[in-house]
């Protein structure tokens, strides 16, 4: 079955590029030293133009989530239940993401996750979420 990717574009590019690779790569801004998610070119705390793209620790701990048990749009009918979830990345943005490799039973606020990643096209690699405990050498 088709369905959409997201269309890396010369803003987003350096994400999904770092993705391919195994790496969270986020926005730091050279300004205040505020790490920021979603990519964007400007900082969102000082407005400055002056931003650079850094690998994060691909560290994060649960903040909230939802096991989605329906979704109708392709291609989620062959992948529910799933996880859909924010976590907070270590450098301090929050991010929307997915958590995998684990019982939704076991999820609990505050939990501490890694960074793995998933190829989904020979462009494009989705990064999503693990416990910690469970991640090996990427």
């Amino acid at each position: 079955m088709r369905f959409d990717l997201p269309t890396p574009d010369p803003e987003t590019q350096p994400f999904w590029d770092g993705a391919r690779a195994g790496q969270l790569m986020i926005k730091r801004c050279r300004a205040c030293a505020e790490h920021h998610f979603y990519p964007r070119p400007f900082c969102p705390s000082c407005w400055s133009e002056d931003v650079e793209w850094v690998e994060a620790s691909g560290d994060a701990t649960l903040y909230t989530w939802s096991v989605v048990h329906v979704n109708d749009l392709p291609p989620f009918p062959e992948r529910v239940p799933y996880v859909a979830a924010v976590v907070d990345l270590a450098e301090g943005p929050r991010m929307m993401t997915n958590v995998v490799d684990c019982d939704p039973d076991d999820l609990e606020v505050g939990m501490s996750l890694q960074a793995t990643f998933h190829p989904t096209s020979d462009a494009v690699t989705i990064v999503q979420f693990r416990p910690a405990a469970t991640v090996s050498a990427r």
